[in-house]
């Protein structure tokens, strides 16, 4: 067995948020922190505060200039309040699906739990319950809330089923996994044909984002991973658990691409037999 044997419980502990496509593609979703979204909403605050302010004062100028009675007065007022608090930041994030003034300046777009686009209705749910945790509370039940779960999600957020997805994420080259030197000896007669491909992908997700661990979750992640593949494996090196990884990655991904390359040899052998026309045989062009 490669590395040391250890229990299978830790392989997760310190995974990132992760969503699986319907093309089997793991995607990672970093959510805005606590600060970050406190910046934003700021920043929301007083857009929002601001086309307030400029409405109410177009409202009662409107008002005073025509001569109209208190109650007429009371009614642009509240519905100031709805536009500016309700129907516009609504409409913001539902045509800029999920964006707004502040979070394009913290770099964040709200989704929905499973990753994508909000519509009217999440929108119109945060917006709705932001009127009393945000505005009515100066931000106090909302800071409250998001400092109760781990990706910092107000009360209408909870409610609506979104969250701040974080989209400034720092750009690295992928790199190519290389065969160590040391097992190309046991390369050339291991069978790795037997691993599922979900263990595949989590280990090739391994090597590619091990440098950003901390040196002892890198080496349990590897000894956690090495003994899942190992099961998989014959023969089983002696090696490291990173050693034995790469090197399993690396024969799987030779192996797969010299079966593809086979197998666009042997379709284009047969192009001419599949798409000619046999000799007498009525054609279709006119």
């Amino acid at each position: 067995m490669p590395g040391t044997q250890m229990s299978n419980t830790l392989a997760y502990d310190d995974e990132p948020d992760e969503l699986v496509t319907g093309e089997a593609v793991a995607l990672e979703l970093h959510s805005a922190s606590f600060v970050l979204r406190a910046a934003g909403s700021i920043i929301d605050f007083l857009a929002y505060g601001a086309a307030l302010v400029g409405l109410l004062y177009g409202a009662f100028t409107f008002a005073t200039n025509v001569g109209l009675d208190s109650a007429i007065g009371q009614a642009l007022t509240v519905s100031s309040l709805v536009i500016c608090l309700v129907v516009l930041p609504t409409a913001v994030e539902t045509l800029s699906r999920g964006k707004s003034l502040g979070k394009l300046a913290i770099g964040a777009r709200i989704v929905r739990n499973d990753g994508g686009a909000i519509g009217f209705r999440h929108a119109f749910i945060r917006a709705l319950i932001g009127v009393l945790e945000i505005f009515m509370t100066a931000g106090g039940l909302a800071a409250i809330v998001g400092l109760l779960n781990n990706r910092a999600q107000r009360l209408g957020d909870l409610v609506a089923g979104t969250y701040s997805q974080y989209e400034r994420v720092t750009k690295f080259a992928n790199p190519v996994v290389q065969l160590p030197g040391q097992l190309a000896e046991w390369a050339r007669t291991a069978d790795v044909a037997k691993m599922p491909d979900a263990l595949a992908r989590r280990i090739s997700h391994f090597l590619v984002a091990a440098h950003g661990y901390t040196a002892v979750t890198r080496r349990q992640h590897a000894a956690n991973l090495a003994n899942e593949a190992a099961a998989f494996v014959s023969p089983v090196p002696h090696a490291e658990p990173e050693v034995f990884l790469s090197a399993v990655s690396a024969v799987r991904r030779e192996r797969e691409t010299v079966a593809l390359t086979g197998e666009k040899t042997r379709l284009d052998a047969l192009e001419p037999a599949l798409t000619s026309v046999p000799r007498g045989f009525p054609s279709n062009r006119g």
